[in-house]
């Protein structure tokens, strides 16, 4: 059963990735680009824990928080440079 559930849930994750991607590619402004980015980031780390629980092995749960950290950072960076009239 949790494979089934897992396997779904993978699907709809990519399907949500494939989205995010687009209005990267597509967002008219810069906030749109960045909140579509910390939203990828954030599925990928769904989709990395979502594996671990399909595989019953935690061993890529620290990568998974790295990501989490790293995509936090970045999202506070560019704030902070939005803010700061840098993309104007």
């Amino acid at each position: 059963m949790i494979e089934v559930v897992c396997s779904i849930v993978i699907f709809i994750l990519l399907i949500a990735f494939c989205g995010c991607f687009v209005r990267v590619v597509l967002g008219p402004t810069l906030a749109d680009r960045v909140i579509a980015l910390d939203m990828a980031a954030t599925i990928v780390v769904a989709l990395i824990l979502t594996h671990c629980v399909q595989s019953g092995s935690f061993y890529y749960v620290p990568a998974a928080i790295s990501i989490a950290l790293l995509s936090f950072v970045g999202t506070v960076a560019l704030a902070i440079y939005i803010q700061k009239g840098g993309a104007s």
